[in-house]
C-alpha cells in the first residue's frame, strides 16, 4: 500500500513541476508582452503600463540576446514582426537552438564560456556599434546570458576569464557575486552593450534567473544599469581568497585607480533610450506549480520564491517542515504542498558530478530515512540542466536511501563526494527532461500525504 502511494505521489511531483515549465514558456511569454496593430507596437503586459511606439519613426529593427532560452523568445518576435525584423543574431547553449527566418542563432559554451561564444559576441557588438537614431534595438536576454555573451575586456583571454568562471562556481558564491565580477572583467555586460548600441532606442526583454528578478543581474545586465563597481569585484575576490590569473586582478586594479572606464550606471543619460522589461520569472512558476497541485487535493503553501543558501542546509530544513505536517499538521495539514524556488548554492568538498538540485535531494533523502513512507521531494532546473548534468534534477522519498544501500551505495558518502548524479543515476530516481528551452532558476516540491 505504501509503496503504491509513494509511486502516485511521485507521479503527481512530475506533473506539477511540469506544469510550472509550462507557465514560463518563453515563446508564449514574449507573445503576450509584444503586440502589434497596424504599425504601432505595444510592449508591456496586457491591460497594464507598457510602451507604445510607432514603427514609422525606424529605419531597421534589430535584435540582439542571448541565453538559454533566447531561441523560443526570437521566434515569438519574428512571428509578431515578420519582415520588419531587418537582421539579427543571438546566442544560446548547444542544443537550445531552433530554426528562425531572419535572425541568425550561434550555439556556444555554457555555464564556461568557449571560442564560439566570444565571436559571435563580437559580432553582436559590432552590430550594435553600427545602430544609429532612427534604429530599434530588440535585446531577448535568459538565464545562461551572461556565459553566453562572453567579450573579456583588457586583453583578459577567454582560458583566463575560463579560470575566473571556474574558481567562482567552485567556491559557492552567488550568482550575483559572480556576475559582479563577470561586468568588470567583460566589455558586454553591466550596461556596456547598451553604451554601444546607443543612440539607438532598445527594447529589453528579460526571462529572469535571477533571486529578486533584479535587472542588472539577469545574464549581468548588458542593457541594464549596473550598481556594482571594481572595489565590489575586488571585494568579492578576497572574500573567496580566489586564486585568479594575473592578467584578471592587475585589470580590476587599474579599474580601482580609475584606469578602466568603470561600467555605466543609472544616472548615465544613454538609458533614457533603454526599456527594460521582465516578462517571466520564478514565482509565475511557482504559482502554477500551486494550482496544479491544488487540482489534485492538496493544499498548498509557496515559501518563497528567494531562498538562497547552501542546498544541503535548505533541504534539511524542507524536509524538517514535511516531518512537522506530518506529527502536527503545521503549517498544513496534509494532503500538503510546499514549495519553493529561487537558486541554492553548492560549495564543492568532493570530485563526483552533479548539481544543486541532485544534490538537495541527496540530501533531502537522507533526512527522510526512516521516516512515514508519505513523503515525496522533488528539485529540478526549469531549464532541465542540473549543473554540468543531463539532468533537471531528482525525485526522492523516504525509502530512497535504503534503495541505494541494497545496490551497495552510501548516500551519506555520496554527498560528501559531491556525486549525487552518479548515486541517482544508480537507483533511477533522476529528474530528466531533457532542454525546455526557459529558465528562471529552479522548482522545489514537498508532497506529504
Amino acid at each position: 500500500m505504501a509503496e503504491n502511494l509513494l509511486s502516485r505521489m511521485r507521479q503527481e511531483a512530475k506533473e506539477i513541476f511540469k506544469a510550472s515549465v509550462r507557465r514560463v514558456d518563453p515563446y508564449e511569454a514574449v507573445k503576450n508582452f509584444v503586440r502589434l496593430e497596424k504599425e504601432v507596437l505595444s510592449v508591456g503586459p496586457a491591460n497594464r503600463d507598457g510602451i507604445e511606439l510607432n514603427l514609422e519613426r525606424f529605419e531597421r529593427i534589430l535584435v540582439v540576446g542571448g541565453g538559454k532560452a533566447t531561441a523560443p523568445m526570437a521566434k515569438a518576435l519574428e512571428d509578431v514582426l515578420g519582415s520588419r525584423v531587418e537582421r539579427g543574431l543571438i546566442n544560446v547553449k548547444y542544443g537550445f537552438s531552433e530554426p528562425l527566418s531572419r535572425i541568425e542563432v550561434q550555439e556556444a559554451g555554457h555555464p564556461l564560456p568557449d571560442d564560439k561564444g566570444v565571436a559571435a559576441t563580437k559580432k553582436i557588438l559590432s552590430l550594435l556599434d553600427g545602430a544609429k537614431e532612427k534604429d530599434l534595438v530588440f535585446s531577448l536576454i535568459s538565464g545562461g546570458g551572461s556565459a553566453l555573451l562572453p567579450s573579456p575586456a583588457g586583453g583578459i583571454t577567454l582560458a583566463e576569464k575560463q579560470a575566473v568562471t571556474k574558481s567562482l562556481l567552485d567556491c559557492g558564491a552567488s550568482i550575483d557575486e559572480m556576475n559582479t565580477i563577470r561586468k568588470h572583467i567583460s566589455s558586454s555586460k553591466g550596461g556596456q552593450m547598451a553604451r554601444v548600441a546607443f543612440p539607438a532606442t532598445t527594447i529589453n526583454l528579460m526571462l529572469s534567473d535571477v533571486v529578486g528578478d533584479r535587472m542588472d543581474v539577469i545574464a549581468s545586465g548588458p542593457f541594464v544599469p549596473d550598481s556594482g563597481t571594481f572595489k565590489d569585484a575586488w571585494e568579492i575576490m578576497r572574500k573567496y581568497d580566489l586564486s585568479v590569473p594575473e592578467p584578471v586582478s592587475a585589470y580590476v586594479k587599474m579599474g580601482l585607480d580609475g584606469k578602466a572606464p568603470e561600467t555605466p550606471k543609472d544616472s548615465d543619460p544613454l538609458f533614457h533610450k533603454v526599456h527594460n522589461f521582465i516578462i517571466g520569472s520564478n514565482i509565475l512558476a511557482l504559482k502554477a506549480a500551486g494550482n496544479a497541485a491544488e487540482a489534485m487535493g492538496y493544499t498548498c503553501l509557496i515559501l518563497s520564491s528567494m531562498v538562497e543558501g547552501e542546498t544541503r542546509e535548505v533541504a534539511r530544513v524542507h524536509t524538517s517542515v514535511a516531518k512537522e505536517i506530518l506529527q502536527t499538521g503545521l503549517p498544513l495539514a496534509p494532503p500538503a504542498c510546499i514549495i519553493s524556488g529561487g537558486e541554492t548554492t553548492v560549495t564543492i568538498r568532493g570530485k563526483g558530478f552533479g548539481g544543486r538540485n541532485q544534490e538537495f535531494c541527496l540530501a533531502a533523502s537522507i533526512e527522510l530515512a526512516g521516516t512515514a513512507e508519505r513523503i515525496v521531494v522533488l528539485s529540478g532546473g526549469t531549464d532541465g540542466n542540473d549543473g554540468p548534468t543531463p539532468a533537471a534534477g531528482a525525485i526522492v522519498d523516504s525509502r530512497t536511501a535504503a534503495r541505494g544501500s541494497t545496490l551497495g551505495l552510501q548516500a551519506l558518502e555520496f554527498l560528501k563526494n559531491n556525486d549525487s548524479y552518479h548515486f541517482f543515476e544508480k537507483t533511477g530516481d533522476l529528474l530528466i527532461t531533457g532542454p525546455t528551452k526557459t529558465n528562471v532558476m529552479d522548482v522545489r516540491l514537498v508532497l506529504v500525504r
